[in-house]
């Protein structure tokens, strides 16, 4: 199980990069492994401004459903479109080709509240 250190992360199992007042966002490792093979992301969000924790969309995989949390507050900008024939991607390389959205943050301040890689690996007992 994979955890990078220069991420900042959620009690939800998500991580996110930050550039300025962009964000990529994504499921960690760990929460992939959990959810097992991953069948179909949904998004429905794209061009809304949302609130921390939020649902943002859903991320289904042969064992169950899960909601996606938004980190922090801001507009949802993009969406991973490879995910729509691909969601296995995120199986595959949570990190790299299976992020999920990226977005526009409104409220640095937020940011505070993430997780460092250490705090992380402390909450999943790594």
């Amino acid at each position: 199980m994979e955890i990078k250190p220069e991420l900042k992360y959620t009690k939800d199992h998500e991580w996110i990069s930050i550039d300025g007042d962009c964000a990529t966002i994504g499921i960690t490792d760990y929460a992939q492994g959990e959810l097992g093979d991953i069948v179909y992301v949904e998004i429905e969000s794209l061009g809304e401004q949302l609130d921390k924790e939020e649902i943002f969309g859903s991320v289904e995989a042969v064992k169950t459903v899960s909601d996606l949390f938004l980190p922090v507050s801001g507009e949802i900008t993009e969406m991973n479109e490879g995910l729509e024939d691909n969601p296995e991607l995120i199986n595959d390389d949570p990190y790299g080709k299976g992020w999920i959205i990226k977005m526009k943050i409104s409220d640095q301040n937020e940011l505070g509240d993430l997780l460092s890689a250490d705090a992380y690996k402390e909450l999943i007992g790594a």
